[in-house]
């Protein structure tokens, strides 16, 4: 079984459907040719969430009959990608789909239709241009990280010709600005907050540069900005996309499905001909179209108002999501786990992170009114984190934990006290942050030392509780007024909150000593 095999005319599916393999329903040459002609979609960044969730919806949009173009992928990074995971594969994928169960989906993914590299040197680039002077085109979007919208300034120095995404989707746009200055829609689909904003500062940066340089006439500056002809949506996606599991390939195997083969380019991207990504996603787009949209719609993506993509953000990042995630992640690394999945089996942690979500953070939560909060948390702890699929590590999500905290902690404590709610009722969000000092001293419970993960405050903030010593109850504790009266760290004074002293009573219980750290967090979440 491979997946070339199914453009063949002697293609037989009764195999593969019985084998549980979900196939296209349309009609994949007509697509593709339809779609050659006509494009709508572009889609810059060909890595593994794209192939699990924005081609994979698209496809099912396909599979209702109701819509008749694929997606062109067009890669900005890492060329290979382009020969070794799409070429290879006349641009077809499996997308296994990572139940909670511990069972598999298996779904073959066609909408994609062409696979190109961004690269002025190349053939690929006069099609790039050619579909960008397309009246058809309706969207680009993108999958690069965050990191991808960045502008260094030597790239602004090499004119018309920058190596950078964001300058060569400048390049593309000037094309075809220069071709009757027509509409189009950049959506970014990166998981950061305010994300069209961030892809526009991007692409202006370059268009700035070259009107200030007179490469490029004032009205491209005109076009990008007035709204009429392009615009910078926002939205929110949520979809863990972990490297190709071994197990996954192993039960493919059983199958008879021949493309399993791990791939790690030179510039270490790690794929498959298959990806594997969990079952729970969510993708909320603000309506902001100029020429049209493809019906994402219809393969399960939520179009809305900008206001609401901030509030589904916010409900995520300070209350449904997020804030779970830290707080397992700082007693995770402290309790000796390596693993997400293997802490929701634990009697404290699983509790402890509901009670944060359900009790602590839920009567100040932002309800988007699309989306549940209260079904939102469900989704997490009885799905997403529990999932024996997910490699995922404490020790990662602990990365950068004082960039996360204000967000994560502080909008939460600010909302009680702009609501006038009582600070008494906060019991494990004080004890997360509590926990946040004993994790510093790089100390498990057991006694053990380990390094806290990557932080730009790291040496910083350990300096701060550096006086403090682990199973010495009667020592001086008065280092943490300094810890936990930052506000650039909490997002507010902890004792200016009410809460400062409270957390200060449990940072003394976390350091009595071995066993100290289960003990403490037992208790409380025991009491709450």
């Amino acid at each position: 079984m491979k997946l070339k095999d199914i453009l063949s005319k002697d293609f037989n599916p009764t195999e593969w459907e019985e084998k549980g393999y979900i196939l296209p329903k349309f009609d994949i040459a007509a697509i593709r040719k339809k779609t050659y002609y006509e494009p709508t979609w572009v889609h810059f960044g060909g890595g593994n969430i794209f192939r699990a969730f924005p081609a994979a919806i698209l496809n099912d949009a396909l599979n209702t009959g109701r819509y008749d173009r694929g997606v062109v992928v067009a890669e900005t990074f890492d060329f290979e990608v382009i020969d070794k995971v799409y070429t290879p594969y006349d641009n077809l994928s499996l997308s296994v789909s990572l139940q909670s169960s511990g069972t598999i989906e298996k779904k073959v993914i066609a909408s994609i239709t062409e696979a190109l590299k961004a690269d002025y040197v190349l053939q690929d680039w006069e099609r790039l241009k050619e579909i960008f002077r397309k009246p058809s085109l309706q969207m680009i979007s993108f999958t690069i990280t965050e990191k991808g919208y960045g502008v260094p300034p030597a790239d602004l120095e090499r004119g018309l010709s920058p190596l950078f995404a964001m300058g060569k989707v400048a390049v593309l746009l000037l094309e075809r600005y220069n071709n009757g200055a027509l509409p189009l829609t950049v959506q970014s689909m990166d998981n950061c907050s305010h994300n069209g904003d961030k892809v526009k500062a991007g692409i202006l940066a370059y268009a700035e540069k070259w009107v200030n340089d007179g490469l490029v006439p004032e009205g491209f500056l005109d076009y990008l900005t007035k709204g009429d002809k392009v615009t910078f949506p926002w939205s929110m996606i949520d979809k863990i996309t972990p490297r190709p599991h071994e197990k996954v390939k192993e039960l493919l195997a059983l199958d008879g499905f021949e493309d399993n083969d791990y791939i790690e380019t030179s510039k270490h991207t790690f794929t498959a001909p298959f990806v594997n990504a969990e079952e729970v996603q969510y993708l909320v787009i603000e309506d902001n179209y100029t020429n049209g949209r493809p019906p994402l719609d219809l393969g399960g993506a939520v179009y809305t108002t900008r206001e609401t993509v901030d509030k589904v953000e916010t409900m995520k990042v300070t209350t449904c999501l997020n804030p779970l995630h830290t707080a397992m992640s700082i007693y995770g690394c402290l309790l000796g786990y390596t693993l997400i999945s293997a802490e929701m089996a634990d009697e404290d942690i699983r509790p402890f992170v509901q009670k944060i979500g359900y009790i602590e953070a839920m009567p100040v939560v932002t309800d988007p009114g699309i989306l549940n909060p209260y079904e939102f948390i469900g989704a997490v702890i009885n799905k997403r984190f529990p999932n024996p699929f997910m490699p995922d590590a404490p020790q990662r999500i602990a990365s950068d934990t004082s960039q996360k905290l204000p967000i994560r902690f502080g909008e939460t404590i600010k909302k009680y006290l702009a609501r006038g709610l009582d600070t008494d009722n906060l019991i494990l969000i004080p004890l997360t942050l509590a926990g946040y000092a004993r994790y510093l001293k790089g100390i498990k419970d057991d006694g053990t030392p380990f390094s806290p993960s990557p932080d730009p405050m790291l040496e910083e903030l350990q300096a701060v509780v550096a006086p403090l010593t682990v199973g010495k109850p009667d020592q001086d504790f008065s280092c943490l007024k300094d810890l936990y009266s930052r506000k650039d760290i909490f997002g507010v004074d902890l004792y200016e909150a009410g809460l400062g002293e409270r957390i200060e009573g449990m940072v003394k219980e976390l350091f009595e000593g071995e066993g100290a750290v289960r003990a403490t967090l037992h208790k409380y979440v025991k009491a709450r």
